[in-house]
């Protein structure tokens, strides 16, 4: 409901009610002025573009703020990820009206931390974060759009993961202390992930079915997705290895006192073993022996599908971004499929050329 009148001093006021019944007004010396803004106001309603007067005043700070509180439900990990990135956008952009954040903003201060030396994929990651932060200010209608955008990305920069040889694996193997030994066997030939190793239970285990069903992650929290429940098959050699640690205890890693294996100690037991294997970068990760265990699967002739749910990939571009490039080449396997069909049909064409007989 909108209203336009002339007051006694001269002035027009243009007023109008919002949504929620609150009256917001402006005075105007010319009728033409009030009436583009009442004209203004409405377009924005009508168009889903509109945002409270007050709203604009809501600082970047103040309204990530208002973003952990709904935040806060996730995972504790998921949360502190958060509060990482947020606390590089607050950085920059903390004092600033959410209004005042704009498109090339953004590109200068990626533009300035890619040449402090963060890499492109940390830039992705924080660029979708203030990309989720404001997107939900639209949607609480504190800002009007989104100032992130393809335009404003600089780019997921996902390298290829690092794929550890056979040889590699087993000289990890090695290195490890005995503790250690079963997670590495879990990583590299199960694909579990550093906590879903640590929080495995004896009941996700079925010895008898040969499969492994995580249930929690560590110490005893909810997986990272749903699919990350699927049921993995594993063989009798590994059932072996798993059959005595599976009695008598509440977890099927634990450390020398008994207690459950922390992510911790097994990420600390790979930065002292990795760097005594030869050709394994720097960095590598327990993580990374989940790359091992795709490739093994990829060898085997296994489809996208069947390397997606062994390890329990969500969608299965997940599993085609991140391990398309180890698929035999497309080239060749698109030649030898159109030679099976066409090269019988060519040899007779030509054969029945030459006789001059009858192609039909």
């Amino acid at each position: 409901m909108a209203s336009l009148a002339k007051r006694p001093n001269g002035k027009w006021r243009a007023r109008y009610r919002d949504a929620a019944g609150r009256e917001h007004a402006r005075h105007f010396a010319r009728k033409v002025d009030a009436q583009r803004w009442l004209d203004e106001v409405t377009a924005s309603v009508v168009t889903g573009q509109y945002v409270d007067p007050q709203a604009r005043k809501v600082t970047v700070d103040e309204w990530c703020d208002t973003w952990l509180q709904g935040y806060g439900a996730r995972r504790p990990s998921t949360v502190r990820q958060a509060k990482v990135h947020l606390a590089r956008i607050r950085q920059e952009f903390g004092p600033l009206p959410l209004t005042a954040v704009q498109p090339s903003m953004i590109r200068a201060w990626l533009a300035k931390l890619r040449y402090e030396g963060l890499s492109a994929s940390y830039l992705f990651a924080l660029h979708s974060r203030l990309s989720q932060v404001m997107q939900d200010a639209v949607l609480d209608r504190k800002i009007p759009a989104n100032p992130c955008s393809r335009r404003t990305s600089p780019g997921a920069g996902k390298p290829r993961p690092y794929v550890a040889t056979e040889a590699q694996v087993w000289a990890l193997y090695e290195q490890a202390g005995e503790l250690f030994r079963p997670a590495l066997l879990l990583g590299a030939f199960v694909g579990l992930r550093t906590a879903e190793v640590c929080g495995l239970r004896p009941e996700d285990v079925d010895l008898e079915g040969r499969t492994i069903t995580p249930a929690v992650q560590y110490p005893d929290l909810p997986l990272k997705t749903e699919m990350s429940g699927e049921t993995v098959p594993i063989p009798d050699s590994l059932v072996a290895v798993l059959k005595p640690l599976c009695r008598d205890r509440a977890h099927v890693l634990v450390d020398a006192d008994g207690s459950q294996l922390g992510p911790w100690q097994v990420e600390r037991e790979m930065r002292r073993i990795r760097g005594k294997v030869p050709g394994l970068p720097d960095g590598f990760r327990f993580h990374d022996l989940r790359h091992f265990y795709a490739s093994l699967l990829i060898a085997s002739g296994a489809d996208v599908k069947v390397v997606q749910h062994r390890l329990r990939h969500a969608s299965a571009k997940t599993t085609l971004d991140t391990y398309g490039h180890l698929w035999p080449d497309s080239d060749e396997s698109t030649r030898a499929a159109v030679e099976r069909v066409l090269s019988g049909k060519i040899n007779s064409l030509a054969d029945s050329v030459r006789t001059g007989g009858d192609t039909e």
